[in-house]
């Protein structure tokens, strides 16, 4: 666990790019990095609990008759505060901590040596105040597609140190201070930066769980790894992966190009996500290639309660010489889309756009098919998108259906007959699947156990728009004494 916990962990969601536009981008806003700055100093304060002070002796000539032999033993750390922190993005650099006004308290045991004649021991209260650490951090991409992060560069100085013995002749103290003020100082300065880097990559092993590649079902995983470089400015990072669906092992790329878009200037969340048309219609792409949007319907699908039923008799009511070349015969609707589904935002709106083929088959005693018609049928439906836990789900309802002849094997009729049959087809047998696929979700990109918080979405001009808050399940013990932002 580790500093920028949240600073990172959405930095790894995703990053702009130079040279590649990213089908999905993510904002990582000042109220994120102050919830990353809360985390971080539970974990850099953990880390510094660590420190070992080794012992400290040496003989001091502190008067021209005589010399103090002294030693410092089995100094433990017992409080230690960082009271004082900020969190600042550097432009174009990486992110800086600083640490101001920080303390550590000592306690250990003493022994001094004087003139051969004085000795003395006891316990000593060492308190170090002052204390400040400026870090900067950079964000990088590893060759996995991941984020990872490390330390550029640290500076830490120790102000005051201030001892009180307890029994024996502590006044020696102050024959030899200055000696043993400087032994702590530098005992202390050696190890403050080294720690911070360590809290620093103990970062990345929870950064490599982000899920860069992310399966979908069984036709389809959606790729979140880095584009670009992350662009970082002095108020927000912003991020952007790829965002974009393949077939399973065969990444066949699709024939369109995510456009570029820009995120608005919002900053009241966290987090913001912005997922690009591009990412929906390679999806789209990917299950058609797949052959997952052809359907074989049949009457079982259908209500029994229903008054219509794919059967000859019901057809034969609308188009009679169906009845009379096929009496009594069920029948089979195969719907076959000709391309994949076109899926456009605009301000408040989202846009569907399908088109299929429906064969029709009377089913013979002996299973074999019998082709009653064929038509090109094309439907409207509204959409609604929403989050749930970490991902992005929905559900359609149909509005209408514009249907035109292709072919008929039975002579001619009147397509809008049929009007009132292939909408109860495609209320009770085709839009309930579509719903019970679509409220699955699909994976958004994820670090550990993040969790995603009063979440928000608006469709904007070619893109979706999500706002949130997070927090993350499973923060060790060390951190929960702090008031996260998200409690």
């Amino acid at each position: 666990m580790m500093f920028l916990w949240c600073v990172l962990v959405l930095v790894n969601l995703v990053s702009v790019a130079t040279d590649t536009n990213a089908g999905v981008k993510v904002r990582l806003t000042q109220k994120g990095l102050e919830y990353g700055r809360q985390i971080g100093i539970a974990s850099i304060q953990q880390k510094l609990r660590t420190i070992k002070v080794p012992d400290i002796s040496g003989t001091e000539k502190v008067s021209p008759i005589g010399k103090v032999k002294y030693s410092f033993t089995g100094m433990q750390i017992v409080n230690l505060g960082l009271p004082q922190s900020a969190l600042e993005l550097v432009p174009d650099t990486g992110v800086m901590l600083s640490i101001g006004n920080a303390y550590i308290n000592l306690r250990g045991n003493w022994r001094v040596k004087y003139l051969r004649i004085i000795k003395d021991s006891g316990s000593f209260d060492l308190a170090v105040s002052e204390l400040s650490i400026s870090t900067t951090i950079a964000v990088m991409s590893d060759d996995t597609g991941r984020p990872t992060v490390k330390m550029t560069n640290c500076a830490a100085t120790v102000g005051s140190v201030n001892v009180k013995f307890h029994g024996g002749a502590s006044w020696l103290y102050n024959l030899f201070r200055s000696f043993v003020n400087k032994a702590l100082r530098n005992a202390l300065q050696k190890q403050i930066c080294p720690l911070v880097g360590d809290a620093i990559a103990d970062l990345n092993p929870h950064l490599k769980t982000l899920n860069v590649l992310a399966k979908v079902d069984q036709y389809a995983e959606i790729e979140y790894s880095m584009v670009g470089s992350p662009v970082i400015s002095s108020t927000f990072i912003d991020l952007g992966l790829k965002g974009e669906f393949y077939n399973i092992g065969q990444h066949k790329e699709p024939p369109f190009q995510p456009k570029p878009f820009s995120l608005p200037a919002q900053d009241t969340n966290m987090l913001y996500f912005g997922l690009s048309a591009f990412s929906i219609n390679s999806a789209s792409f990917v299950y058609q290639t797949a052959g997952a949007l052809h359907l074989n319907i049949t009457d079982d699908m259908i209500p029994s309660g229903s008054p219509f039923h794919l059967n000859t008799r019901t057809f034969g009511l609308l188009i009679p010489q169906i009845e009379k070349m096929y009496p009594g015969l069920m029948i089979k609707l195969f719907v076959e889309t000709v391309k994949e589904p076109l899926i456009t935002f605009e301000p408040n709106n989202m846009t569907v756009e399908a088109s299929s083929t429906v064969t029709a088959y009377a089913i013979q005693p002996n299973s074999t098919l019998s082709p009653l018609f064929v038509l090109n049928l094309k439907g409207s439906v509204s959409t609604q998108i929403y989050v749930t836990e970490l991902k992005l789900a929905g559900n359609v309802t149909l509005n209408k259906i514009d249907m035109s002849l292709t072919k008929s094997y039975v002579g001619p009729f009147q397509v809008t007959s049929l009007d009132s049959i292939f909408t109860m087809v495609l209320k009770v047998a085709i839009i309930p699947k579509v719903n019970a696929r679509l409220q699955e979700g699909f994976p958004l990109p994820a670090i550990g156990k993040m969790q995603l918080v009063n979440s928000q979405l608006q469709v904007l001009k070619d893109y979706l728009l999500i706002g949130t808050d997070v927090k993350f399940e499973g923060l060790p013990e060390f951190v929960k004494h702090y008031k996260l932002m998200d409690e």
